[in-house]
């Protein structure tokens, strides 16, 4: 497609998170400009960084890694050599009162197990080998077939349930394939009695990592400068209201201002909202059995309960991972570990990671409870006395994470197929716009390859992040 051609191409942008962001910026260097269009009143989505009183919080944690060089490629043409810090990865599991190593150690994981609970882990995964789980399409099946039952509920069942909120025998082996990938315990222990530095072939077990010194909204922040730059522009708490189509395509995004509703004509749409708000959002609305589909798609939400304590104070890893039943707090980010400019000096911030449902008990709790909630927790678990605490924050991110039940994936290709019949213009895109488990850089590569589908080019933007040989090689374009 020519230069000439791509000024019919008229391109609404709906979010401006790291997906969002990257086609604006993609379309800009095609000499394309877009309207953004984002509920909020700051770029990033959940990669934003937020600020409270000089303390900077990452949302979840986000390492700057991929086996997509155009994606690498990317970062490093937004942001100057000199924004990034390269960190060591260091992350362990917490149980029983012991710190696991992971990546898995043999010679750790063999002291804090002990010799008779390590055989019978090892027996575990042996058995697995003779016998596999019956159902392997499940987290559960999926988890216990590559590591033993026992090791499965040493080290993966409570962590997951606490992050979804229903036994893991109801989330989808889909969620395990994306987050641990190419791991089992027999390629864990090979790769922790073999020397090496920096191990790169299996994501999870990544050593060291990439990390913008102000956190991942520095990224998203540099990029709107520079979408602004090329003529595109970005419209802050202009929430979606409807889409009209007709004849196929969408021709036109209804927003909600402060002045009324505000219409924007297209040509395109790529979306990083909530794949089930955009089918909603269809204008003649779709029929009772594919809205039905949407309605099925449900969130997990995001609350970092944040202490400042001075810095001895703190740990050696980026995060922990608690593997008790006992508290509520899933994981524990030491946010001075990530960078030091995060932070301010003597101090560190310990963000505790709570994984809820909007609505409920803990997402209802107000912020000074869940501040108390949040020592007494460290206080139990015998990480932190509470009255190191000096300042303490909450942070609250709704639809972090798409539910990965049982009817997940037939509601999403229902809601698909109804859109390729009807707005065979829109592109899906990023985690929530896909309903897909993605990090930062699988998003922002549907994001890249959706904008060369309107330039011409015929990708299949659903592969990503899904195909076994695109987890475990790197891409050698």
């Amino acid at each position: 497609m020519t230069i000439k051609d791509n000024q019919t191409i008229k391109p609404i942008i709906i979010g401006a998170g790291p997906a969002g962001l990257t086609a604006a910026y993609h379309l800009g260097k095609q000499g394309v400009k877009s309207n953004v269009l984002e509920a909020d009143s700051v770029v990033g989505g959940i990669s934003r960084t937020e600020i409270r009183d000089g303390w900077r919080f990452d949302i979840g944690g986000h390492r700057f890694f991929t086996k997509v060089p155009m994606v690498s490629d990317l970062w490093h043409e937004i942001l100057d050599e000199g924004d990034f810090l390269l960190r060591p990865r260091m992350s362990r599991i917490f149980y029983k009162g012991r710190f696991y190593d992971y990546p898995l150690k043999a010679s750790n994981a063999l002291r804090n197990l002990g010799l008779w609970e390590s055989f019978l882990c090892v027996l575990s995964y042996l058995w697995v080998r003779v016998k596999k789980p019956s159902d392997v399409t499940t987290f559960e099946g999926w988890t216990a077939s590559r590591f033993g039952w026992r090791l499965y509920r040493i080290f993966f069942k409570t962590y997951t349930e606490k992050v979804w909120g229903v036994d893991a025998s109801e989330i989808q082996a889909d969620w395990a394939a994306q987050r641990i990938k190419n791991l089992s315990l027999f390629k864990a222990v090979l790769n922790s009695l073999m020397p090496r530095r920096n191990q790169k072939d299996i994501t999870s077990l990544i050593e060291e990592f990439e990390y913008p010194k102000l956190g991942p909204g520095m990224m998203w922040e540099k990029c709107h400068e520079l979408i602004r730059e090329q003529g595109s522009r970005v419209f802050f708490q202009n929430p979606v209201t409807s889409i009209n189509h007709s004849n196929g395509k969408a021709n036109e995004v209804i927003t909600e201002t402060s002045n009324g509703l505000e219409a924007f004509p297209t040509s395109h749409i790529i979306s990083s909202m909530p794949i089930s708000k955009l089918l909603l959002a269809m204008d003649p609305p779709a029929p009772k059995l594919v809205q039905e589909a949407a309605f099925s798609l449900t969130f997990r939400e995001h609350i970092t309960v944040a202490l400042v304590v001075p810095e001895n104070e703190g740990f050696p890893d980026n995060w922990i991972y608690i593997h008790s039943s006992d508290v509520k707090v899933g994981r524990v980010q030491n946010f001075g570990r990530w960078s030091p400019y995060l932070v301010k000096d003597g101090k560190t911030c310990l963000g505790l990671e709570y994984f809820v449902t909007e609505g409920d008990e803990i997402w209802n709790t107000p912020d000074t409870d869940l501040i108390s909630l949040g020592k007494s927790e460290m206080n139990i678990l015998g990480l932190l006395n509470p009255e190191c605490v000096e300042e303490s924050y909450v942070v609250r991110m709704p639809k972090a994470y798409p539910m990965y039940d049982k009817n997940y994936f037939e509601n999403v290709e229902t809601i698909k197929a109804w859109l390729n019949e009807n707005a065979e213009n829109v592109f899906p895109v990023g985690r929530n716009g896909m309903h897909r488990y993605n990090n930062q850089d699988h998003s922002m590569l549907t994001a890249i390859l959706s904008v060369e589908n309107i330039l011409g080019a015929d990708h299949d933007i659903w592969s990503v992040n899904v195909e076994q040989d695109y987890h475990e090689e790197v891409t050698k374009t």
